[in-house]
This record gives C-alpha cells, structure tokens and sequence, in this order.
C-alpha cells in the first residue's frame, strides 16, 4: 500500500481556482489587488512543494505522478508568481503566457485521462483537467478583455466549475483515504 496526498492537492487546487475566479470576476479592476497576494502564495506555495516531490519521487502508482504532480508544479508556480507579480506591481502578461502552455498541458492531460480511462472517474477528472487548462488558455485574453464583464463572468464560471469538479473528487477522496488508511503504519511501526 502506498500513501499519497493528491487529497491535500486536489483541496489546494480547489482553494486556488475559486481564487483566480473571485480575481477574475471581482479583483482584476479592484483598487486593493493586495488582497488577491496572501490566497496566491499560499496555494502556489503548497502546489509547487508536493509537485516537485511528487515530479521527483513518484509516490503513486504510474501515470498519475504526471498528471498530478507536473500540473501541480505548473499550477504553484502561475500563483507563486501572480502573487509576486500582484505584490510589486508588475504586469501579468508573462504570467498569463506561461498560463497558455500549461492550460494547454492540462487539457492534454484531460483528454488523454478521458483516452485512457485514468482514475476512478475518468469522464469527471478529464472535463476537470480540460476546464482547468482553459483558464488558462484564457488568462491572456483575460487580461486583454478585463473591460468586459461578460468575458470575466464566462472566466469566473469555467474555474468555478473545474473547482466544483475538484472539489468532489478531493472530499470523496478524503472520505476513502481515511478509511482505506486507518490500518497503515509507516515501516519502522510494522511488527515482524
């Protein structure tokens, strides 16, 4: 039995799309943009971290480690920079370039999750992939449409949806990790 934490992934992905979708609809023309900073740092912070050591270790079985960890490492940097960028006043445009390639990444992922039939619901984890990716996709005209509403709220509705996606499939598997868990002890606890 392995012991993952694409839960804890999954619940800061979550945190982070409902994030950018308040941005988004509310913030990008708001007078107190540092107020997006905090909520940015904090999930690009944990995003990156078990990205990486899930891009380094593979602590899960196969193709997940890819799916997972990689567009957790793609998605922790966008909102460690975004933070950055949000705190010194720089212009986001690179960082919505960035987000182009790795929206692109992601809804190669959720296609190829729908392809292959990948996690317990490859249909829900596919159109969230895909629903992610074209945030990101769409972080550039984002910036260059900000003036229209309509474009934002259309934003604000696909990373809320992907979040809502998430969201399900974090909690539920919570709900099954804990029991499916509740009997593990690390090696050096395990009696001959």
């Amino acid at each position: 039995m392995f012991i993952n934490y694409i839960t804890l992934m999954l619940i800061n992905l979550v945190a982070g799309l409902f994030l950018l979708a308040g941005y988004v609809y509310f913030g990008m023309d708001g007078a107190n943009k540092k107020l997006w900073i905090p909520g940015f740092g904090m999930t690009g912070a944990i995003a990156l971290v078990t990205g990486l050591h899930m891009t380094f270790t593979w602590p899960v079985t196969g193709v997940f480690n890819i799916a997972y960890g990689e567009t957790s490492v793609l998605f922790g940097i966008l909102f460690l920079t975004a933070s950055l960028a949000l705190a010194f006043g720089w212009d986001l445009l690179t960082v919505a370039i960035y987000g182009f390639f790795a929206g692109l990444a992601a809804i190669v992922i959720g296609a190829r999750i729908l392809n292959l039939g990948l996690t317990r619901q490859p249909l829900l984890s596919g159109i969230g992939f895909i629903l992610t990716g074209l945030g990101g996709v769409c972080a550039a005209p984002t910036l260059y449409f900000k003036t229209n509403r309509a474009w934002r709220l259309l934003g604000a509705i696909v990373l809320v949806a992907a979040a809502l996606i998430f969201a399900f499939t974090g909690y539920m598997a919570y709900w099954g990790h804990l029991g499916n868990y509740s009997d593990w002890k690390p090696l050096p606890m395990r009696s001959p």
